[in-house]
């Protein structure tokens, strides 16, 4: 079965303590994994200030986690993320070939350098 290469981001409710926000990770981690998802990297961004308040909140807790899967396995995830109601969003991206390979070189550290002057002088809108 062929597996893709997604990246999900997560808002979790932020009067949650640390206990609940890590039980939280844990159950979403282990949804994908028991619907054929492999983990790559789960990253913690923390609490952070929402660009507009979702049920009176200002601030979300927030996840970002890259793994492989079926196609088949985003549906029931996605499903049970959005009956939780400690999961206040969710977006879940699949990367097409060039968004992986920017993944991979961001991982080892090669991205290029782009719109870098070799002087090190930054190109101003006042010098056009």
């Amino acid at each position: 079965m062929k597996k893709d290469f997604y990246e999900m981001t997560y808002i979790l409710n932020p009067v949650l303590d640390e206990e609940k926000f890590s039980e939280m990770v844990n159950y979403v981690n282990k949804l994908i994994e028991d619907n054929g998802g492999e983990l790559v990297e789960v990253d913690e961004w923390g609490v952070k200030k929402l660009a507009y308040d979702i049920d009176k909140k200002s601030t979300g807790y927030y996840v970002n986690l890259y793994f492989n899967a079926p196609a088949e396995t985003i549906a029931p995830v996605e499903r049970n993320m959005r009956i939780h109601d400690d999961i206040m969003r969710y977006l879940t991206l699949k990367y097409d070939a060039k968004m992986k390979r920017h993944y991979d070189l961001r991982k080892k550290g090669e991205l290029p350098a782009l719109f870098e002057d070799p002087e090190g002088e930054q190109e101003s809108d006042d010098d056009k």
